[in-house]
């Protein structure tokens, strides 16, 4: 059994800060889960263009508000504390935090990450074995 709190992970090197975003990253791939989960804050305002091209993903919004943009057709989904979205096809969006607010997020990655990766140019992280 895995049992862990936020507070855990907070100021390790499983609790990464970049521009736009603060990613708290609870399961990696070496729990042996099959998927990883990460507490991530949209920092107010941020507009980040991401495509995760080896990756599933599947996000559910549990505080603040934002919209997601999915650039392959151009339509902007609005995000509020209860909205799930799931990059299934491995989607090209821009997620952006409206002003005024951040959003948190509890991400789901398939496969999962092993806590190395970064974002590329494109937005992705590279597929880690």
């Amino acid at each position: 059994m895995i049992v862990k709190h936020l507070d855990d992970v907070l100021g390790t090197a499983a609790d990464v800060d970049a521009e736009g975003w603060t990613s708290r990253r609870l399961i990696y791939k070496d729990a042996g889960m099959g998927y990883s989960v990460n507490d991530t804050i949209i920092k107010q305002g941020a507009e980040l263009v991401m495509e995760y091209k080896n990756h599933l993903e599947t996000v559910y919004c549990i505080e603040g508000a934002g919209e997601i943009t999915d650039l392959a057709t151009g339509v902007t989904h609005p995000i509020r504390t209860g909205t799930l979205y799931a990059l299934n096809q491995h989607d090209r969006h821009v997620l952006r935090a409206n002003q005024g607010t951040h959003m948190r997020m509890v991400c789901v990655f398939n496969p999962p990450l092993t806590g190395r990766e970064v974002h590329d140019a494109t937005g992705a992280y590279a597929l880690t074995q």
